[in-house]
């Protein structure tokens, strides 16, 4: 399934959400870039919506990463919110769930948000 990607922000973080399979193919340095114009513009959070994402590949994995040390070296924060069974399987597996925070959705993230 091919990717697809929305890109929004309200007061809390810039959010990016994704359908389909993350496996870093020609829409990898896109993504990237969404990040970039967030760090840009002053952004510190940033969000990814994986509640729609089936699978993720080895290069998507690297994606993530990518975006996630792009904020880091900005004084940022990325999150993840509602991976699948799968994602979240994954993320354990290759030990990513000790260096991503995981929210079980937006609106988790949000609540966390306000209570800062």
């Amino acid at each position: 399934m091919e990717l697809k990607f929305k890109s929004t922000s309200d007061q809390y973080a810039s959010y990016l959400s994704l359908e389909g399979d993350l496996i870093g193919d020609q829409l990898g340095p896109q993504l990237v870039e969404v990040v970039s114009d967030a760090v840009e513009s002053g952004a510190k959070t940033f969000v990814i919506d994986l509640s729609k994402v089936r699978y993720i590949s080895s290069s998507g994995i690297g994606l993530l990463i990518t975006m996630l040390t792009k904020m880091r070296n900005n004084d940022g924060e990325l999150y993840l919110t509602a991976p699948s069974e799968h994602v979240k399987k994954l993320l354990i597996i290759t030990k990513l769930n000790n260096i991503f925070t995981v929210f079980d959705s937006v609106d988790a993230f949000r609540a966390a948000q306000k209570d800062k």
